[in-house]
């Protein structure tokens, strides 16, 4: 049964339509759609001329592959590379502007961002705080504790920077670049520590280990053909882990004591070891000397003997006067001398000389006094 003949159809009372209006005998009527459509063809037939079944589906056909041409342009941004692909083959890389390719499905382009500083982090994971309206970091344990070549356990927090360098390598080379990058800066870093005390990563050695890091990475991944250059990998928090955080300043505090006495030590030793050397070289300088005044006097002895002993066979009882007067002179000069007369001493005297010594006398005269001020005049 139609809906007309019910008494108010589905959409309630009286004549109504779905859309809130039935048929009604003093409304307009509706539109004829095949009136529509055959006006329609005879406006296309007044366009074009013959058949517009023919014609139409040509002019269809002409604009669908106008498109479709028209859809192989397309615009590469100053800091990305297009790489064009045939039939999921590469052919070709395209700088930045706007290029041309076969339109899909015969060529597609992929357009990586070449220049953009890519980051990864290991060990730690950077996510927002909306409560302090900022980021808050995560601790990976299992990323971030690592054994140094001392047997010694360290927490290692670091980031990787990397950027693309050849963008036909990095799209079909490895299949998940990002994952490959971590892992292999991952396994550098463990590699470097490995080799390294725990002294070293926890003082000055950050920037070797960096270095070191980086240029391993770099060589792996040059090998896997990744296309992609390391620019910095930077150590964010490197500290032993925090159960034996105590325990390990304890022993730091205990080695730097040791360093400072060995410090002292070596401050003493330092301007001891001087002392002791410019001391040793005074002993030592002074006996050469000594030796070489006495050679040298020895030698002049020895030449005055053969000059007297020269003059002697010239001269024997002159030079044997002379000789015996200067050893008298000599071995006299500095005693007191009594002189003893002995013709006096054969008259009974006591045969002594008095002799006044006037040498003696001048020595001990005493000065003569000075007159004080205000003295009678």
């Amino acid at each position: 049964m139609s809906w007309k003949n019910q008494s108010g159809g589905p959409w309630g009372n009286g004549p109504r339509g779905p859309w809130g209006s039935g048929p009604s005998s003093s409304g307009p009527t509706p539109p004829d759609l095949e009136d529509l459509i055959r006006r329609s063809q005879d406006r296309l037939r007044s366009i074009m001329p013959g058949s517009f079944g023919t014609n139409g589906i040509i002019l269809v056909i002409a604009l669908v592959v106008a498109g479709w041409f028209l859809s192989g342009f397309y615009r590469v941004l100053p800091d990305e590379q297009g790489v064009v692909l045939r039939f999921g083959k590469f052919v070709g890389i395209t700088q930045p502007g706007l290029n041309y390719h076969w339109p899909y499905p015969v060529e597609t382009v992929l357009t990586p961002k070449v220049t953009f500083v890519n980051r990864i982090d290991i060990g730690m994971r950077v996510s927002e705080d909306p409560r302090r309206n900022g980021t808050r970091t995560t601790d990976v344990a299992e990323e971030s504790l690592m054994l140094t070549g001392d047997e010694n356990i360290v927490d290692v927090d670091f980031s990787v920077f990397w950027v693309i360098n050849n963008a036909e390598e990095y799209l079909f080379n490895v299949q998940n670049p990002e994952g490959t990058i971590k892992a292999v800066a991952e396994s550098a870093m463990r590699e470097v520590i490995g080799r390294t005390n725990i002294q070293p990563i926890l003082t000055g050695a950050r920037q070797g280990i960096e270095t070191g890091v980086q240029e391993l990475m770099q060589q792996v991944l040059n090998g896997y053909k990744a296309g992609v250059q390391v620019t910095q990998v930077q150590m964010q928090k490197v500290d032993p882990p925090s159960q034996v955080i105590d325990a390990f300043r304890d022993v730091q505090a205990a080695r730097a004591d040791a360093e400072r006495a060995q410090n002292e030590a070596q401050t003493y030793a330092n301007r001891v070891l001087p002392e002791a050397r410019g001391e040793a070289s005074r002993i030592e300088n002074a006996a050469q000397a000594y030796r070489e005044r006495t050679v040298v006097e020895a030698r002049g002895q020895a030449a005055r003997f053969l000059k007297v002993y020269d003059e002697y066979q010239k001269a024997k009882e002159v030079t044997r006067q002379r000789m015996y007067l200067e050893t008298m002179e000599r071995v006299l000069g500095s005693v007191d001398k009594v002189l003893v007369d002995p013709s006096a001493a054969r008259q009974g005297g006591s045969g002594v000389v008095p002799v006044l010594p006037l040498t003696d006398t001048i020595r001990r005269a005493p000065a003569p006094a000075t007159q004080p001020q205000g003295a009678a005049r």
